[in-house]
């Protein structure tokens, strides 16, 4: 088994706890994903994002720059672990010198600001991918959730009866947003696709997918998305997104995250389960073909997974699609080969 996963959040885990006096290291720690347990999942390359919620910082720009920080400093201390990627290439010589590879992505455009300069010198830096959006509005497009209409949405929930509540959030939850990218995110794309960065559409609203599938000629990922089919959030993909990205070229990453896995009434717990993630996993394969699905956890960016708890324990994910009937080759494309396919021609 070669594990490569296209999204954790560990890095901001790491900077939030330090923030409160809790440090931990990338080496060993209580959350998803450290050193020791990638080792232990033969985890051949794991991307790292410095995810940034421009609502809870007062510059974007200078946030992102303290995660890299610690992402540096982190790779430093690891050095005899983890080697960085900066062209694919470097996958194949890292794994020959036994070390893991890490790839440094941006979740969330707005760290830029709009200014293409900014983008140049996160790809300096070594980010390799970017998530066009989080879950606000930004100079490049919009969501597919938007946060601020969230709350708005729930606090008109609060004032409703239960089943009138229920209306009302899956109002937030089921809508997507149908505005695509700005003129300064169709700049964007093209920087990208000229530097051989990644385009990450995971969050970006339905209309903001159709605008980078129409402006690029490159393929691109949706790096922690599920199928909308079988949890109806806009967060996940429709099956016409499921077929575009396939047709592509690209690479869908399942999301262990519970609540885009399986829908549960509002304020039941949602414990999410590995045979959850096995029938997103079947769908996206029947509706976009055995080349367009790969991994993206999104651990340490989502609760606990009481089946999955964390990169130790993944071989478990690889069992249960066998069990289902994945064959070998497949498996071998899920786990890895199809993502580094995407790499191998855009990096």
């Amino acid at each position: 088994m070669q594990v490569v996963d296209m999204h954790c959040d560990t890095i901001s885990r790491l900077w939030d706890l330090k923030e409160r006096g809790e440090e931990e290291s990338l080496f060993e720690n209580s959350g998803h994903v450290d050193v020791r347990r990638l080792q232990k999942s033969g985890y051949l390359l794991q991307n790292f994002a410095l995810f940034v919620e421009k609502k809870k910082c007062a510059d974007p720009w200078e946030k992102v720059l303290q995660l890299y920080e610690v992402y540096k400093q982190e790779l430093e201390k690891n050095g005899k672990y983890l080697a960085p990627v900066y062209c694919y290439e470097d996958i194949g010589k890292n794994k020959r010198e036994g070390k893991i590879s890490a790839m440094l992505t941006v979740e969330e455009g707005a760290v830029c600001k709009g200014d293409l300069e900014k983008l140049q010198e996160l790809y300096h830096m070594g980010v390799r991918m970017l998530t066009l959006t989080w879950n606000y509005p930004n100079e490049l497009g919009y969501p597919n959730l938007d946060s601020d209409r969230g709350r708005e949405i729930r606090s008109r929930a609060e004032d409703e009866e239960q089943a009138e509540r229920d209306t009302v959030v899956k109002e937030y939850l089921n809508t997507p947003e149908e505005r695509g990218l700005t003129e300064t995110g169709l700049f964007f794309l093209e920087r990208m696709e000229n530097l051989g960065m990644i385009v990450d559409v995971s969050h970006l609203s339905d209309g903001g997918f159709y605008d980078v599938l129409t402006h690029t000629k490159k393929p691109f990922v949706a790096s922690h998305s599920n199928a909308r089919a079988l949890c109806p959030c806009a967060r996940n993909l429709s099956d016409d997104m499921i077929r575009k990205l396939a047709e592509r070229g690209g690479v869908a990453g399942l999301n262990f995250c519970a609540d885009f896995l399986v829908q549960k009434p509002v304020g039941e717990q949602n414990p999410g389960t590995v045979a959850d993630i096995v029938r997103h996993a079947a769908y996206l394969l029947k509706t976009g073909g055995e080349d367009c699905l790969g991994l993206g956890s999104d651990f340490d960016g989502i609760d606990t997974h009481e089946e999955l708890p964390g990169a130790d324990k993944i071989e478990l994910l690889w069992e249960a699609l066998k069990q289902h009937g994945f064959t070998q080759r497949q498996l071998d494309k899920v786990f890895g080969q199809n993502v580094l396919r995407v790499y191998r021609e855009i990096l």
